[in-house]
């Protein structure tokens, strides 16, 4: 019965933990079995407000559940891509296939990261700006 007891608390704390939670109820189809979620703040962080609705991802991976970072406005994160750290994709930006957005990036406009492409520290990709393949930007 204790370890009953115990799982339950572990499942009540993950949860506790989780900055947003997947809206199964506002997604886009992209084709190919291929769905991204409306994400919508479970608890206040950083400058988002609990309820905020945000941008759309494909699944949980794609977006940290610890630090600042946060896909908002009509942007899009999906496949294998990463935002963490205190990093925003905003706007109508994508980020996807094995792309990495981190540290204080941002990533806004109509811009698209993708590829094995990492955009970190202060970096800003903005307007209608592609940064892919291997490419890597920083902002120090």
């Amino acid at each position: 019965m204790a370890n009953e007891h115990q799982l339950k608390q572990t499942r009540g704390k993950l949860e506790q933990s989780k900055e947003y939670e997947l809206l199964n109820t506002d997604t886009i189809e992209l084709g190919g079995g291929v769905t991204l979620f409306r994400i919508k703040a479970l608890i206040s962080f950083g400058n988002v407000e609990k309820g905020e609705l945000g941008g759309y991802v494909e699944n949980e991976d794609n977006l940290s559940h610890t630090g600042d970072a946060w896909v908002t406005g009509d942007a899009w994160v999906s496949e294998n891509a990463r935002v963490t750290g205190n990093a925003w994709v905003t706007d109508e930006a994508w980020v996807y296939e094995n792309a990495n957005v981190t540290g204080d990036a941002r990533v806004t406009g109509n811009a698209w990261v993708f590829g094995n492409a990492e955009v970190y520290d202060n970096a800003k990709v903005t307007d209608y700006a592609w940064v892919s393949d291997n490419a890597k930007v920083t902002g120090r």
